[in-house]
């Protein structure tokens, strides 16, 4: 069975947007297996978190901690979600772990566009937590 993987956005375009609070590979180290094109115009802080940084500008997700905490860290991509979607985008294929993050993405997007539809089409301004949540995950917040 194949499971249904169809991202709205590149990684290269959540990053121009603006995710993590910019912080999400923390150090240079973590972005020079990346295309350098990705970071031309990518919102990214050079000393933490900074919500000004995320399009919404508002805080959203879960600490690493928590990541960690549920399991939902994995040894091949130990900043998360995020690094094994650039990494997949890019070409790596893991099958178990693919169909895992598969999984998870299509469980979160489709709960959350719903709501949006639901309660503030073409309302942009509203649940500005909700449409940064959806950004991280690499659907169109703009629904």
């Amino acid at each position: 069975m194949k499971t249904e993987f169809k991202p709205h956005l590149t990684p290269k375009e959540m990053l121009e947007l603006g995710v993590f609070g910019g912080w999400y590979f923390k150090v240079s180290e973590n972005m020079n297996e990346y295309p350098k094109d990705w970071f031309e115009s990518a919102q990214l802080s050079k000393d933490g978190f900074d919500t000004k940084l995320n399009c919404f500008n508002i805080r959203a997700g879960q600490s690493m901690k928590i990541w960690t905490d549920k399991g939902w860290i994995t040894p091949e991509d130990p900043l998360g979600w995020f690094q094994w979607y650039c990494r997949y985008y890019m070409g790596r294929r893991i099958p178990e772990l693919d169909k895992h993050q598969i999984r998870r993405y299509n469980n979160f997007g489709p709960r959350h566009t719903n709501a949006l539809l639901k309660n503030c089409q073409g309302e942009y301004d509203k649940r500005p937590r909700q449409r940064q949540s959806l950004l991280q995950w690499g659907y169109d917040p703009y629904i």
